[in-house]
């Protein structure tokens, strides 16, 4: 196999900005081979993205079954994800899901189990892991220049969505169409880089706000403290609502601080660890001395083709995923446990309970209401 042959289930704002750089070559490993969309309404807005010679099905079965395809892009809403990629794992075909994994982690560890016994590669379009900036975080933690972690905080609020938005799909903003707010829509990516580089925590308490700014029935604005087992914490604060936004990451350890923001990375080193100089000082106030140390970053790139580029090496040569797929189930926990501690005010243990998760989301789903929407088509931007 010198290309790997994708076909893509789900063609609305996603999966036509995956369709078009596969069409364009941007990925030379990777070819588009097929298309499906359940929804025959949009299939001849579809052939306007992908022509008329990309065999386009509406049934998802068909087309993992087609011998069309090696590999299989799932960019369908979220509950669609752990079933969609398990079909698609079981007919052989090499899966990578956007995400979230999906939106409760009762599916998604059923979803690894399966990847687990099918001979195929399983990823997710985990797009900000290959972030030069966060590269090189992960780097100063493993590398122990950080030192031991002692605290975390990431204000992620430039996700600003208006009520125009979340009106623009009956299913958007639902517990039934999406099971999630910010933290299922927005979020995955940065829950998964929090924990990612610092680690999954041992409880956390969250303060999720359900529908505080938007007319939606999920959360809109969300903070939560964490706890690690090395005593560690952590904040995460987020929202749809702010403008402008902002999108700090900051990691502070015992011979150090990074900070990600505006897309440069700034670096602050103790020239002697906070731990040994507070064990040897004696002269009341001071503190170790501190350096702002440049460090040079390949530009910021964050681009979904990055992904898929990686997933064909994987396919082809063996190389080593950049986010494998089994690894959603972490930050999805994180949101669950965010969600948990709401529904029931008070703190959350990790391992999550995952049956009364399950449970109280059920009962949410059961009084969720499908919004009335006008019909979308796709417009020369390939935006529905």
């Amino acid at each position: 196999m010198e290309k790997v042959r994708f076909g893509i289930i789900g063609v609305g704002n996603m999966g036509t900005v995956h369709a078009r750089y596969l069409l364009a070559g941007t990925v030379k490993e990777a070819v588009l081979s097929a298309v499906c969309d359940n929804n025959p309404q949009k299939h001849e807005a579809i052939r306007q993205v992908v022509g008329e010679n990309i065999p386009l099905f509406s049934d998802a079965e068909e087309m993992l079954q087609s011998g069309l395809i090696d590999a299989v892009l799932i960019v369908t809403p979220h509950y669609d994800h752990p079933a969609l990629a398990m079909l698609a794992m079981r007919n052989g075909i090499h899966t990578l899901c956007e995400k979230p994994a999906g939106v409760y982690t009762a599916q998604v560890r059923e979803m690894n189990e399966c990847a687990q016994q099918c001979d195929v590669l399983f990823g997710l379009m985990y797009n900000q892991r290959p972030n030069p900036l966060y590269q090189k975080v992960k780097d100063l933690i493993d590398s122990g220049e950080l030192g031991e972690i002692r605290r975390s905080n990431w204000i992620i609020t430039n996700w600003y969505r208006s009520q125009s938005y979340y009106d623009s799909g009956s299913w958007r903003a639902t517990w039934k169409g999406e099971g999630g707010g910010v933290l299922l829509n927005q979020d995955p990516h940065q829950l998964d880089l929090w924990q990612w580089l610092v680690g999954m925590p041992v409880r956390l308490r969250a303060f999720c706000q359900f529908g505080k700014h938007r007319k939606i029935e999920v959360e809109d604005e969300v903070t939560a403290y964490a706890e690690y087992a090395n005593g560690a914490t952590g904040v995460f604060i987020t929202t749809v609502a702010e403008t402008p936004g902002t999108n700090r990451l900051e990691i502070i350890g015992d011979k150090g601080k990074v900070v990600v923001e505006e897309g440069k990375l700034r670096y602050w080193r103790l020239r002697e660890s906070e731990t040994k100089f507070n064990a040897r000082w004696t002269g009341g106030f001071g503190e170790p001395e501190c350096w702002e140390v440049l460090i040079s970053t390949a530009s910021e790139c964050s681009e979904h083709h990055v992904i898929t580029r990686n997933f064909c090496a994987a396919v082809l040569r063996g190389e080593p995923l950049i986010a494998p797929g089994e690894e959603g189930i972490r930050g999805l926990t994180i949101s669950n446990a965010m969600h948990l501690s709401s529904w029931t005010d008070g703190w959350v243990t990790l391992p999550l309970d995952e049956e009364l998760y399950k449970t109280l989301l059920d009962e949410r789903i059961t009084q969720s209401v499908e919004k009335q929407t006008e019909s979308k088509t796709l417009d020369a931007s390939g935006t529905w």
